[in-house]
């Protein structure tokens, strides 16, 4: 069977697998005139949405929020079906910034962003910005960024709904994390010292997960309140510098740049692991990491001499599930995904009509995506 072949396989198999998201695209309204510019991870189980809002009437320009997670094929594929996208796996950041810039000259009317780097590209253009009307925003550490701009249109928040941030930051993202390290090292936790840096509610899925897969698992957390919070859930908290000695896999889930810098890579334990579970591949300093020899020891994990040492680096210090692995399940993404759908549907609905500013996108809009389908 060919490559294409198989892609098509897996997108059926995944359309399949996706019933409410597909009910959310059904519900869309008319999308003709909306110029719908996209910075989100190109994945497979993106495709279903982009081929809905084609569908719809809407016009596309998708570039990537993180090139490690990019599938070449998916790109190729949502070209074909009309979408202008200027992104592929390991784009270099001078491209990335390019695609960007791109992006906006295509004189966008919405915005749908994971990480705000459109929203903040075009606060530096000033004056000569082009008319957005409104936007989505699906990261927290986009969240985060966007409260230090000033914005001229709403932006909608959808990181902090109940659904998004119980089940994708609190179960999914921990949960295939892990599935996806034993795939690509061939080991598991049984015997390992996890240290999870980081108590929000992806660090506490990481940490739930990495226990229950036999791991031995430490919390390094600098907000007081939220390593009281680790400590009363009865995990062992320590600070980051006495902690990272003994771990034998440390997984950064901060949001923070630089959380892991190199003063704690140069006191780490011979044969310890480096995972990342943040947005952007940032949280750990890779400059310092690999400015020591390293080879690739497996497809997506590299090894790292210091001195007497090994240090293994894992996807690169990006993304680790989606970049070295599949991300969410289908059928969690299933959830999300819907949610998505009709975040965009709000935005050219009673969305457009909000001031200015960053809002949570409101409870009527999504949680008809959580009705099972056949109850729908």
């Amino acid at each position: 069977m060919s490559a294409n072949q198989n892609f098509r396989r897996e997108l059926d198999w995944a359309r399949a697998q996706m019933p409410r998201a597909q009910r959310a695209l059904a519900a869309l309204p008319d999308l003709a005139g909306m110029r719908l510019a996209a910075s989100m991870h190109l994945d497979l189980k993106i495709v279903p949405l982009v081929e809905g809002l084609l569908a719809r009437g809407a016009q596309i320009f998708l570039t990537t929020c993180n090139a490690e997670t990019v599938r070449d094929e998916v790109v190729s594929h949502l070209r074909a079906q009309g979408a202008e996208a200027e992104a592929w796996r390991g784009m270099p950041s001078d491209a990335y910034a390019a695609a960007v810039e791109h992006a906006l000259d295509w004189e966008p009317t919405h915005l749908c962003e994971m990480g705000a780097d459109l929203t903040a590209a075009l606060q530096l253009r000033g004056a000569s910005r082009p008319h957005i009307r409104a936007s989505l925003e699906a990261t927290g550490s986009g969240i985060t960024r966007l409260a230090d701009l000033t914005l001229s249109y709403p932006v909608f928040n959808w990181d902090d709904l109940p659904v998004k941030e119980g089940l994708h930051n609190r179960h999914i993202v921990g949960l295939t994390t892990w599935h996806t390290f034993f795939e690509r090292t061939r080991l598991t936790l049984h015997g390992k010292r996890v240290l999870v840096v980081g108590y929000g509610s992806v660090g506490r899925g990481v940490a739930d997960a990495a226990r229950a897969f036999g791991g031995t698992v430490c919390i390094a957390e600098r907000d007081a309140a939220r390593a009281m919070e680790a400590a009363y859930a009865g995990w062992e908290v320590r600070p980051l510098e006495a902690a990272i000695t003994e771990a034998d896999v440390i997984v950064t889930a901060t949001g923070v740049r630089g959380v892991l810098g190199a003063e704690h890579i140069l006191r780490l334990r011979d044969g310890a692991f480096l995972l990342n579970v943040g947005h952007r591949a940032n949280e750990i300093d890779l400059a310092a990491l690999l400015a020591f020899p390293h080879t690739e020891a497996l497809p997506f994990v590299e090894a790292v001499q210091i001195g007497a040492k090994t240090i293994y680096l894992f996807a690169g210090g990006s993304m680790a599930n989606l970049t070295a692995g599949h991300g969410d399940s289908l059928n969690a993404f299933d959830v999300t995904l819907a949610i998505l759908t009709a975040g965009i549907g709000h935005l050219v609905g009673a969305g457009a009509q909000a001031r200015p500013g960053i809002h949570t996108l409101p409870r009527e809009v999504w949680a008809p995506c959580l009705i099972p389908v056949n109850e729908g």
